[in-house]
């Protein structure tokens, strides 16, 4: 019976404990991410932006089957396979980060095959080298 009135108060005061305990430095250093300087292009008059696809058959039809190139690919990052394709009234914008510029020219390569020469703007940006695990 003394026992269990001991961790009655035992437990709390060390769930209280541990939830005062600051965080260590390193965790403390940590940022959340931030896209704010990436996203700041989004916001330049005239950008082309994911919200402004249009909804008609013909660019729905092109976007998906760029869409569809590129994630077939499986050489390809998951960066690339995630890049923005926008098109609106034929003309295609790729937007976003892939891992190389190799990455860079298959993706808009793709996007030229399927729109044709000169219907493709490459908006794409090559992400720097992920840090290394030690």
């Amino acid at each position: 019976m003394h026992a269990l009135r001991r961790l009655n108060w035992v437990v709390p005061a060390i769930v209280a404990g541990a939830i005062s305990v600051p965080a260590s430095p390193a965790l403390r250093a940590q940022t959340p991410a931030d896209n704010t300087k990436v996203n700041t292009r989004d916001r330049a008059p005239g950008a082309v932006t994911a919200d402004q696809q249009k909804t008609n058959a013909s660019d729905q039809k092109l976007t998906q089957t760029i869409r569809r190139a590129i994630v077939q690919d499986k050489t390809l990052s998951s960066y690339a396979h995630n890049v923005k394709v926008i098109t609106q009234s034929g003309q295609v914008t790729l937007k976003g980060p892939v891992r190389s510029d190799d990455e860079k020219r298959s993706v808009e390569a793709k996007a030229v095959a399927a729109a044709g020469e000169g219907h493709v703007t490459n908006e794409l940006s090559v992400a720097p080298p992920k840090p290394s695990k030690q």
